[in-house]
């Protein structure tokens, strides 16, 4: 077990008309919410930033900017796509957040980040 647990974004029907309606290329198919939720990201945190679901909230009421961010610029590297004022409200709107809290790392390797 890694001392890190691990938040994951799932998509709500908001999220999903904005890709669809933001996207700038004419009659792309559109994407629905089942397809966007089998693959998510996930986000490591800190472990004590998991202990309990009100931690988990405060974390996310100080990190949604990040969060809501990298889920926009995964579908739209153009930020003048993006919604203007992404409030918490709107983050809440748009994502249910889950939280795992047990990380067991089987590949006995150490973890490399690819960013530079």
């Amino acid at each position: 077990m890694i001392n890190r647990a691990a938040i994951m974004l799932k998509y709500k029907k908001p999220a999903i008309d904005w890709i669809n309606s933001a996207d700038p290329v004419p009659n792309s198919p559109k994407v629905i919410l089942e397809e966007v939720n089998e693959e998510r990201t996930v986000f490591l945190i800190r472990d004590e930033d998991a202990d309990t679901p009100d931690i988990v909230n405060q974390w996310v009421k100080l990190n949604y900017k990040s969060l809501f961010e990298n889920e926009l610029f995964s579908w739209y590297v153009d930020e003048s796509l993006w919604p203007k004022k992404r409030t918490l409200n709107m983050f809440k709107q748009w994502f249910d957040v889950e939280c795992h809290t047990v990380i067991i790392d089987l590949v006995g390797q150490p973890i490399v980040s690819t960013d530079a």
